[in-house]
């Protein structure tokens, strides 16, 4: 019995030893990649969740969400620059909700998805039942270099089996490889995952970087000269800190010194085939148009048959007026007249050069030389007659053209009034407006009725209207005795009437008649934010998720102003006032007259006239009236901690001194103790990682300089992305009051008379329709 009993034991110790280890060897599969530091093992995952960092965090790995949404890629970026240096494969995005990047113990490192989708394989032992340990790593090198080794103990080179360095995208980093089979592909223009036109070559015959459009090579570097350790075709102050290593079958390059670490040395491939770097551009193939050769820019092989020697084409139903006189007199002139264009080729070699005459002819030849020589005067002098007649009668349209083509267009330095007739005059230059007629105007909003009154702005008071299609829409009506002027009215047509984004608000039209300036817009039937988020019983309506929209939506309208709109447009006046609020409260930016348009070279400019909202303006633009995309990051910035905090920006006072938002909630974070600032009326029912990740970008955005501030491009990747922000908020621009600020600035503007300086309250102004 004793001996039975004895046996019973042992096998029900073995079978819970059995069950014990199968369940604890099924847990060890797979391990999250939190508790690993700069490598995964077999086993390891890492989800879109967390993040992968090199060992002296120089570079990190994780799923990077595609312009905020839903699908993303497997990315590694620079941390400090946060410049991309490598993807996945772009033909296939995951779900960014789903997606994981699995090393098994197989050795197979795939990035899989848990609703079933196809698993994409980085790399496959070619028999997995003998790989089956522990030695396969795969780690995030200090290099940007994503590698798969079998270490066997020791990690050397002849042991990799996989590495990012094999698959570049559109970006060379210093020691990874470019030559046989391996080639920077731009992406295209508002897309990754399509392949873009450039290609970043190195071309192993002619010993030579290359870079051709859609397999055409369009820009060379020139050979390596040896003794100098340089390309003749790229900037010299460029190449000054890189060394280039060049092998039969491959071409790459290290930096020189370690002072350009908190700089990206990559080379970085953009979709106009532009190639830039930390140190400026490598190659300008975006300036190779096959007219030349300079700078490495490849001549064109095949001439059209318009650009032969001695042949003269015209071309009817032509419009604008250009005049391109290029350094060689082989190159094409052109003239293009209203209706027609003139192409005349001189031929340098036949001609021997301009002003020197051409040898006397032999035998036959020496009559029709002279025959084509009156034909081509006579046909000159047409074409010179008709270009004055034109220049003369098309003058307005020939300065609406070059009105986009100007350096800066500000048309909000002068208060001078414009008539009726000019306006009309002005909007047939080029603008797709649609003009209302004042009759119509009037049924829709019923006589200007009180009734339909919806608010009243710095521009004048806004009505809601009802137009004969039953659309509805809101007025502005121009006050007479409104601050802004005829000029803001123009800006605001100007601008947004280029302007299309789900963000900002859209422009159905104006109405100009006598001395009425109107405009139409769609009707917004949630008013504006301020509406809501000011107002102890409204605020409850704005729960944190309807608040996170709000703050996400925001930050894409600003992203396509500052960067993808083809104007490149400061708003100058971003504030909750201007944020209107459609039927899901989806946020749209509005009020444009404020704004400034800027060419995509400019990034800082300085005005005389400073327009703007107390408690939104950044410190450089209240000032002294510099102004830059920055100035919209910073008004940015106080309108996130106004959402989270439900509260105005200039409502904090303290017996000793004031002190404003901004001041209480670097405070609050200095004590570690943030979460202080959330909204009351909120209850506690919000996500605390998001409403720290919004304070955290808030206060970036606000620091003292301007240099310090992200860019809007990092705003919406710091609010997108999961992972940890790493840089920490300094200490912001504190604006110690509304006293203290306007004398400091009523002092700045007897020192400068010229200055203007206009201020909006935000506790006056209603602008909500």
């Amino acid at each position: 019995m004793m001996l039975r009993k004895k046996i019973e034991i042992l096998v029900l110790f073995m079978y819970f030893w059995l069950w014990w280890s199968s369940n604890s060897s099924s847990t060890s599969m797979r391990v999250k990649a939190e508790e690993i530091n700069d490598s995964l093992k077999a086993g390891n995952i890492l989800d879109s969740e967390t993040t992968l960092y090199s060992k002296q965090s120089k570079y990190c790995l994780f799923f990077s969400p595609i312009y905020g949404g839903e699908e993303a890629y497997l990315m590694i970026f620079h941390v400090l620059s946060n410049e991309e240096v490598w993807l996945s494969d772009r033909s296939q995005p995951v779900d960014l909700s789903s997606a994981v990047l699995w090393l098994n113990q197989s050795g197979v490192l795939k990035i899989e998805s848990r609703n079933g989708e196809k698993p994409i394989i980085l790399y496959s032992p070619s028999n997995q039942a003998t790989n089956n340990n522990k030695s396969i790593v795969a780690t995030l090198l200090d290099t940007g270099n994503f590698v798969l080794q079998d270490t066997n103990g020791t990690i050397k080179s002849s042991n990799v089996l996989w590495q990012s360095f094999d698959y570049p995208a559109y970006t060379l980093v210093p020691t990874m490889k470019l030559g046989l089979n391996r080639s920077l592909i731009s992406p295209l223009t508002g897309s990754l995952s399509v392949p873009g036109a450039y290609s970043l070559e190195w071309e192993q015959k002619a010993g030579e970087l290359v870079i051709k459009r859609r397999g055409k090579v369009c820009w060379r570097s020139g050979k390596l000269n040896k003794s100098t350790g340089m390309f003749s075709n790229i900037p010299e102050k460029v190449q000054r800190v890189y060394e280039y290593t060049v092998e039969e079958e491959w071409f790459s390059f290290s930096v020189k010194t370690e002072s350009n670490d908190d700089k990206f040395m990559g080379w970085m491939l953009m979709e106009t085939g532009r190639v830039t770097s930390g140190k400026g551009d490598i190659a300008r193939a975006d300036m190779c148009y096959g007219y030349n050769s300079d700078g490495g820019c490849e001549r064109w092989e095949d001439i059209p048959s318009c650009r032969e020697r001695g042949d003269v084409q015209f071309y009817p139903n032509g419009t604008g007026c250009t005049f391109f006189l290029w350094n060689s007199t082989e190159d094409v002139q052109v003239l293009d007249v209203r209706g027609v264009n003139l192409f005349v080729l001189v031929n340098e070699a036949q001609h021997g050069g301009i002003g020197k005459p051409k040898a006397p002819a032999k035998n036959g030849k020496k009559k029709w030389t002279w025959i084509c020589a009156v034909m081509a005067a006579i046909l000159l002098i047409v074409g010179l007659s008709v270009l004055c007649l034109a220049l003369k009668k098309e003058k307005h349209r020939l300065k609406g053209k070059k009105r986009m083509e100007a350096n800066t267009v500000d048309l909000t330095i002068s208060n001078e009034s414009s008539g009726a007739k000019d306006l009309e005059d002005d909007l047939k230059k080029g603008h797709d407006i649609k003009v209302f007629n004042y009759t119509s105007v009037l049924e829709a909003t019923n006589g200007f009725s009180p009734e339909n009154k919806l608010g009243q702005g710095g521009f004048g008071p806004v009505y809601k209207g009802i137009l004969s299609t039953r659309q509805e829409v809101a007025v502005k009506r121009l006050s007479k005795t409104s601050g802004q002027g005829v000029v803001e009215f123009k800006n605001e047509l100007t601008l947004i009437g280029e302007l299309q984004h789900t963000n900002l608000v859209q422009l159905l039209g104006c109405c100009i008649h006598e001395e009425e300036r109107i405009l139409i817009y769609e009707y917004m039937p949630n008013k504006s934010l301020d509406f809501y988020l000011f107002d102890c019983t409204r605020s409850k309506l704005l729960d944190w998720k309807k608040r996170w929209n709000i703050i996400e939506g925001i930050s894409q309208g600003l992203l396509y102003l500052h960067k993808y709109s083809r104007l490149k447009v400061i708003h100058r006046d971003l504030k909750a006032s201007n944020i209107l609020l459609d039927e899901n409260m989806n946020p749209k930016i509005s009020d444009f007259g404020m704004a400034r348009m800027f060419t995509q070279q400019e990034s800082i400019i300085n005005t005389n006239r400073i327009v703007g909202t107390y408690g939104y303006m950044s410190p450089e633009y209240a000032m002294e009236g510099i102004f830059s995309t920055k100035s919209d990051v910073y008004s940015f910035g106080v309108l996130v901690l106004e959402i989270v905090s439900g509260r105005r920006n200039n409502c904090f006072y303290d017996d000793d001194r004031a002190l404003n938002l901004i001041g209480h909630a670097w405070e609050l974070w200095d004590e570690g103790e943030c979460l202080k600032l959330a909204d009351a009326t909120l209850n506690d029912t919000f996500a605390t990682d998001e409403v720290q990740r919004c304070i955290h970008v808030g206060l970036l955005c606000v620091e003292q300089l301007a240099n310090d501030r992200p860019t809007m491009s990092n705003v919406v990747s710091m609010l997108a992305n999961k992972s940890p922000i790493v840089t920490l908020p300094r200490r912001p621009a504190f604006y110690p009051g509304r006293d203290i600020l306007e004398r400091t600035i009523s002092s700045q503007v007897s020192d400068t008379t010229s200055t203007k300086v206009v201020f909006t309250s935000p506790e006056v102004e209603q602008g909500q329709f």
